[in-house]
């Protein structure tokens, strides 16, 4: 697919955990982007010029190429598809399933349980019973994110193929890293340690090392 040349527009929460990583694959892609800030908040995501761009009242939206794009692991997966040989997934397939498979696993499985939405409601369920919401919350953030950072931990070391490399996957960072590196924002934002863990604290170290991360940080993005 050719690409089509036209100003690429995120827009974006400064500590969404979806849009952040976008932010580090275009990054780590050198395509330059307009930011434009919405605020979770204040429920800018749940009116009506948002939803026309995310139906799902989300973030990140994306425009790029003439067309709105939804789902940060879709959108970086779209990336690698048309700007090819910046390896934000590797060529071979069982070595793309392997850095998918990574990437679902923070992704699919351990932010969605932690995020915004979800944490508020149970939360508010605490209340209603009478118990500290803010124990819950810590509570449940210390659970899933900590028990979801510990299994990725397991995979990176669980299956022998020698291509363990620098990063998550091999010698550059990949889709998998580009997840990783969100997760481990929240995990210290929510005071779960993860430095019993080896391999994460070692590939985030590299990763803090190049521009594109260190740049897509939260502290980095318009608010």
């Amino acid at each position: 697919m050719s690409e089509i040349m036209s100003e690429i527009v995120l827009y974006d929460y400064w500590r969404s955990s979806a849009s952040y990583r976008v932010r580090i694959a275009l990054g780590l892609l050198d395509l330059p982007y307009r930011t434009v800030p919405v605020d979770l908040l204040a429920g800018s995501h749940k009116i009506g010029a948002h939803l026309v761009r995310n139906p799902q009242g989300l973030v990140p939206a994306l425009e790029i190429d003439g067309v709105m794009m939804t789902q940060s692991v879709s959108i970086i997966e779209y990336l690698d598809e048309t700007r090819p040989g910046q390896g934000l997934l590797p060529t071979e397939t069982l070595a793309r399933q392997r850095v998918r498979a990574l990437s679902h696993a923070i992704a699919m499985d351990t932010h969605p349980v932690c995020n915004l939405g979800v944490v508020r409601h149970v939360m508010d369920i605490a209340e209603a019973h009478g118990d500290d919401a803010d124990a819950a919350r810590q509570e449940w953030m210390a659970k899933y994110i900590g028990s979801g950072l510990a299994g990725f931990e397991a995979m990176l070391a669980g299956d022998g193929d020698g291509n363990h490399g620098d990063f998550c996957h091999g010698d550059r960072p990949s889709m998998a890293d580009i997840c990783l590196i969100p997760q481990l924002y929240n995990a210290r934002r929510w005071n779960v340690s993860f430095s019993h863990l080896p391999r994460i604290c070692a590939i985030e170290q590299r990763c803090n090392a190049i521009a594109a991360f260190a740049n897509a940080h939260p502290d980095q993005c318009p608010r």
